[in-house]
């Protein structure tokens, strides 16, 4: 167990302002592994103070050394992917091979990304007699969740600073040492002082002073849809922008000509990746009634394969959450095919991977985002009544649809209500826009839609 003191303000590890400390449990063996300070509002007004000192300086930085910063620091993310790796699966519980490639793995090349769009990238253009700037919004304070802990971090970072922005990021309690981590990968790509700041601390302490405090102009958040509108009613307050990426309950739409057997094994390991615990998770699997009861059979055999293979959940609120979602699901109806709310180890925050059959659009599994690895299916009549069922929830996040004529797969999801949709299985793409419809959010990241969430628009007449 390692005390980390300090936080990362204005280019140095500084003193917390306060003497509370967070406690990093390791979700496999419910073990004390490290502790942060908590930080405080004082903390936030030192960190957001720097940034707003480094603004004018990053701001006028030439792009192109914007650029070649950004790629330094992914040279560094490279070097200390294995470090990066066991932080993410000590704190987060993650299996390791799935640390490297993911959790490692992607926010390397999401800064990759960035280093490229932001030498790319036209800040200025000429329409008519006008010249447009576009210009950074000034200081962001980025608030990002447990469940991709350096992922969001990157995401959020690298294109707000690619666009000249500064930043203050405060991380999940959960996961906060990949954050250090990242702290440290900034400080040795000679990311001037000021421009990235981080404060660890409790949501309701240090993420509320964040968002209220009047030097921030954008929040960035990922998380609950709950605390994305509360964090959207301070922000209106101020009138100040806000990017939000919030909950989902994606549809995975398997139409009558699809591959049957590899859309159900891949709906399923969709679901499972990372303990369920992904906003963009096809967890409602959509299935024609001609089809259903062999789909229902593969995706149990597929769930039972998992057992072990995949990791707890963060903590015990969570597991208990799940858990609670599953029993529910049972004295709503729904016919439990894999998996159940029993705990499948003595130690450690487990989940069993669970799989409903005969769920029908009003079960409150059908409706409401469960954070864990359970899939319910669902039959449907025609495509208009899939359509109606995959448009059926507050959520528009992700999604996906099979079919054995891409062109079909394609005119069904151009049909969705989702910010995303893989078609046949279509690979992540970093440069694709992410983000939401309805109350999954408001804005994008990632690519070029990512950078221009962190940009303000000019325009000069001549």
């Amino acid at each position: 167990m390692k005390a980390h003191d300090g936080m990362y303000i204005d280019g140095a590890w500084r003193p917390a302002a306060g003497q509370d400390v967070i406690e990093v449990v390791n979700p496999v063996d419910e073990q004390v592994i490290g502790t942060v300070p908590a930080g405080t509002a004082e903390d936030v007004d030192a960190a957001v103070r720097a940034a707003r000192a480094a603004l004018p300086g990053w701001a006028a930085t030439p792009p192109a050394e914007r650029a070649a910063r950004l790629a330094g620091l992914r040279d560094v993310l490279v070097a200390r992917a294995d470090e990066i790796a066991e932080t993410v699966t000590a704190e987060l519980g993650s299996p390791l091979k799935f640390s490297q490639a993911v959790h490692a793995g992607v926010p390397i090349a999401v800064a990759g990304s960035y280093a490229e769009l932001a030498a790319a990238y036209a800040f200025e253009e000429k329409t008519g007699n006008s010249v447009v700037h576009h210009e950074p919004v000034g200081v962001v304070a980025a608030i990002t969740p447990w469940n991709y802990p350096l992922h969001q971090i990157v995401a959020k970072v690298a294109s707000a600073l690619a666009a000249g922005c500064t930043v203050v990021v405060k991380p999940a309690e959960d996961t906060p040492l990949v954050a250090r981590l990242f702290a440290g990968a900034v400080h040795e790509a000679g990311i001037p002082a000021g421009v990235f700041n981080l404060v660890t601390g409790l949501g309701p302490v240090a993420g509320q002073a964040l968002a209220e405090h009047p030097g921030v102009d954008l929040v960035s958040f990922t998380g609950s849809t709950a605390v994305g509108r509360q964090i959207a009613a301070i922000a209106a307050g101020q009138v100040k922008k806000v990017a939000l990426e919030l909950g989902g309950k994606s549809a995975n739409v398997i139409l009558p000509s699809a591959d049957l057997a590899k859309a159900v094994n891949v709906g399923v390991a969709n679901v499972m990746s990372n303990s369920g615990q992904t906003c963009s998770a096809w967890t409602r699997m959509l299935v024609h009634r001609d089809q259903y009861d062999e789909a229902v059979g593969l995706a149990a055999a597929a769930a039972a394969k998992y057992g072990d293979r995949i990791g707890p959940v963060v903590n015990a609120k969570q597991r208990d959450r799940v858990r609670g979602y599953i029993e529910k699901g049972v004295a709503e109806g729904a016919r439990l095919v894999a998996g159940g709310p029993e705990a499948p180890r003595e130690q450690g925050y487990f989940v069993a991977p669970t799989v409903f059959a005969d769920v029908t659009e009003d079960m409150t599994i059908a409706q409401e985002e469960i954070f864990g690895p359970v899939l319910s299916i669902l039959r449907y009549e025609d495509e208009e009544d899939a359509l109606r069922i995959a448009n059926g929830t507050v959520y528009g996040l992700a999604g996906a649809v099979w079919a054995g004529d891409e062109a079909e797969a394609v005119a069904f999801a151009r049909r969705m209500e989702t910010g995303q949709v893989d078609i046949n299985g279509g690979r992540f793409n970093p440069l694709a826009p992410f983000g939401g419809y309805k109350q999954s959010g408001v804005g994008r990241e990632l690519g070029v839609h990512g950078l221009a969430e962190y940009l303000q628009t000019k325009s000069l007449q001549f």
